[in-house]
């Protein structure tokens, strides 16, 4: 890949990109555990992406985007828009690299992930999620001050970041069983880690799960082009996956690669979550359970080489507690 093409942030993510991606994350993170889960005689493999720095696999993708930033670009600073996750990703990457940064984040954001955005040292501009267009916003300020912006999935530097998770549990259940996964279950809001673990992954079967009321991407294979969430004031403790709608970025991987998912109601999530909690005693939030609500439920079917992401353990004590009992 040239200097010009891998500047060009309209250009397609690529399993190259990937790899490229996974060279810079191993020098900088350990990799998460993936573990073995019981689930009705079968195993299952858990990707455990809230042992991340930030608590989630948002700091991927957002490490392998600010690192490769000019040094003209670090200048004027980097715009991200996130509930949450992502916003840490872009605020840790930042300090490490000695970059401002500005996070456009939704007012009911879980409190915790505002604190921890805050203390990392971004800046924070709520908006309000239900009347206002957080891609509006990012895109006024980042014309007004230059900066970068630094999409939570619909960038290809982010895509490519997210799936060197698939990269690391491909290698690591090699080890584990003697063969790479043959699928995939992962966590689905704009489809930035579901697209990227396609890529990652090319003889893997990719599924998706979404939130009850918030399935667009699901919606959006079925019509066959891309459709918004109907009501985006539908009530759903799965913050992390609250995207309106994907992006032509990352619908034109995921048309070619998901092979189904389902959707997943809040019961069915805090099964999960308590699941987590009880037999490999961490701590998932609810939208980084949702992948494994999608098996637990049935409606999603495991094989003896399935790896699931638990992608993210951000999540306020009180919302965690009224979850899993």
């Amino acid at each position: 890949m040239t200097e010009q093409e891998l500047l060009d942030p309209g250009r397609a993510p690529s399993r190259a990109g990937v790899l490229r991606a996974a060279g810079k994350i191993a020098e900088l993170l350990p990799q998460t555990p993936l573990l073995p889960l019981e689930i009705e005689g079968r195993t299952i493999w858990c990707k455990a992406e809230m042992l991340q720095p930030i608590g989630a696999f948002k700091i991927r993708g957002a490490w392998h985007r600010l690192s490769d930033l000019t040094e003209a670009q670090r200048q004027k600073g980097v715009v991200g828009v996130s509930s949450g996750n992502h916003a840490q990703g872009v605020a840790w990457a930042a300090r490490r690299l000695g970059i401002s940064a500005t996070i456009v984040m939704p007012s009911n954001a879980p409190r915790a992930k505002l604190a921890a955005t805050r203390a990392l040292g971004a800046q924070v501009v709520l908006y309000d999620r239900a009347a206002e267009n957080r891609d509006e916003i990012a895109a006024r300020l980042t014309q007004e001050s230059g900066a970068t912006l630094v999409h939570a999935y619909g960038d290809p530097w982010v895509i490519e970041g997210q799936g060197t998770a698939g990269v690391e549990a491909a290698a690591q259940l090699e080890a584990r069983i003697g063969r790479g996964p043959d699928r995939i279950v992962a966590c689905c809001g704009g489809g930035g880690l579901a697209a990227g673990l396609a890529l990652a992954c090319p003889a893997a079967d990719i599924f998706i799960a979404e939130p009850e009321g918030w399935d667009d991407v699901l919606a959006s294979l079925e019509a066959g082009e891309i459709e918004g969430v109907p009501d985006l004031s539908y009530p759903t403790d799965c913050d992390a996956l609250q995207t309106p709608r994907t992006f032509p970025i990352n619908f034109a991987v995921l048309k070619a690669r998901v092979s189904g998912g389902t959707a997943v109601t809040p019961a069915e999530v805090g099964a999960a979550m308590r699941l987590v909690f009880e037999k490999l005693h961490l701590v998932v939030e609810p939208g980084g359970a949702a992948a494994l609500a999608a098996v637990l439920s049935g409606r999603v079917e495991a094989t003896d080489a399935t790896v699931v992401t638990l992608s993210g353990g951000n999540v306020d004590a009180e919302t965690f507690v009224r979850m899993i009992a």
